[in-house]
C-alpha cells in the first residue's frame, strides 16, 4: 500500500469516527429531551390533578 492510500485510509477512518460521535451526542440529547418531557408532562398531570 503507498503512502498516500496510507493517508487516505486514515483520513477517512478519522471521518467516519467524527461522524459516530456526533451521532452520539445527538441520540444522547434526545433522551435528555425524552427525560425531560416525560417529566414535565408528569408534572403537568399532577398539577393539575391536584386543583
Amino acid at each position: 500500500m503507498t503512502t498516500i492510500a496510507k493517508v487516505a485510509a486514515a483520513f477517512c477512518v478519522l471521518i467516519a469516527l467524527s461522524s459516530c460521535a456526533n451521532t452520539i451526542k445527538g441520540f444522547g440529547r434526545d433522551a435528555a429531551n425524552t427525560v425531560n418531557a416525560t417529566q414535565n408532562a408528569g408534572n403537568r398531570v399532577a398539577h393539575a390533578a391536584s386543583r
